[in-house]
């Protein structure tokens, strides 16, 4: 008897083609969530390379793969073993997704991004930098990173800073979900289409006429779209902005504390738990962040304050926490807000010479 040997058929973990007038990029690796990783982060550069110059791809449309979510942010798994063997992949990581995000911002051709499910860190970067931004009655927003000793990149500094009132610096400090409306009422989003509405909303943007403008683009989304889908974070607003108005993370804690609600007492518990170091520096970045005049300066000083926190103690702590052993329960370093010092914040912002992001 002949031995069958059994061959495994398996996907690219990007999926780049053209669809009528509609260049796709599809992040597919579902059973992660679409994580993004360094390959992948090349493989979308080289497909907005092709689709910027081909006369016959009139649009690019992001999304991803699986029924979970556009993308749940970076390989963190990978960035964890990379820091804990003091390699470089963080350094190199960063360094490209940061680039590759200024240029979504500044992409000459209507940039389409498809944020059904979940969407966090840097899926939020890929694509809420983008001209046309999607979300869904399914859409799960953040950026979390300060639960893991890190801060909100990859331009969320910049995002976030420029939401209406403090509801930046809400979401940046306690790491919150948005649902869809509240990612447009945030400045996150353009607009709700029902998902039910995704496959001839997709299948309009793919006979796009040639040579239709971001207008144009819009317009046809505009057809799909839920208009004054109610925002559930309105509600909170105002409490929001007179707690986190304060330009320190203990004051902001002291404000909160004051405040008798549920909600603003459940706040308070979820910056608790956050690390100390990641909070004051994520507060820092976004109080610079509103006296920026753009996006790449912004980049350029997450790039700074990431290269530091790679070689720091919490981060790895935190993924430790929350991905690898899953305890949830991070040994911070300095584990109070009162021994974080000024000094200790500024190290994230010294100078570092040739490691600076060219744009």
């Amino acid at each position: 008897m002949t031995a069958t040997a059994t061959v495994t058929l398996t996907e690219p973990d990007l999926v780049v083609r053209q669809e009528g007038a509609a260049g796709i990029i599809r992040l597919n690796r579902p059973k992660a969530l679409n994580a993004l990783t360094l390959e992948m982060t090349r493989g979308v550069v080289a497909a907005l390379d092709v689709f910027e110059v081909d006369p016959n791809v009139t649009l690019v449309l992001l999304e991803g793969a699986g029924e979970r979510g556009l993308c749940a942010g970076g390989d963190i798994r990978g960035l964890y073993e990379s820091a804990r063997a003091g390699s470089d992949l963080g350094k190199i990581f960063w360094r490209e997704e940061y680039i590759l995000n200024a240029r979504i911002a500044k992409y000459p051709k209507p940039y389409v991004a498809y944020m059904d499910g979940l969407v966090m860190g840097g899926g939020v970067g890929l694509a809420a930098h983008g001209g046309h931004r999607i979300v869904t009655e399914k859409t799960k927003m953040g950026m979390p990173e300060v639960g893991i000793g890190f801060f909100p990149d990859v331009g969320g500094s910049w995002l976030l800073s420029r939401a209406p009132g403090e509801l930046g610096t809400y979401y940046g400090l306690t790491g919150t979900t948005m649902t869809g409306a509240d990612a447009v009422h945030a400045g996150l989003a353009d607009a709700v289409v029902n998902s039910a509405s995704w496959p001839p909303l997709r299948e309009a943007l793919t006979r796009t006429p040639v040579g239709a403008d971001a207008a144009g683009v819009r317009a046809i989304i505009d057809r799909f779209a839920v208009h004054d889908a109610p925002a559930p974070i309105v509600a909170q607003q105002a409490m929001i902005d007179a707690s986190f108005s304060q330009d320190s993370i203990e004051d902001i804690v002291i404000a909160l504390a004051h405040q008798p609600s549920e909600f603003a007492q459940a706040t308070l518990g979820a910056i608790l738990d956050k690390s100390p170091t990641g909070l004051k520096l994520t507060l820092k970045l976004l109080r610079m962040a509103r006296e920026s005049s753009s996006l790449e300066q912004c980049l350029t000083r997450e790039y700074s304050a990431a290269l530091e926190i790679f070689v720091n103690h919490d981060f790895p702590e935190g993924i430790r926490a929350a991905v690898i052993d899953k305890d949830r329960d991070p040994k911070w370093q300095p584990p109070r807000l009162e021994q974080v010092t000024p000094e200790m914040i500024a190290r994230y912002f010294a100078p570092r010479g040739d490691d600076e992001l060219t744009f």
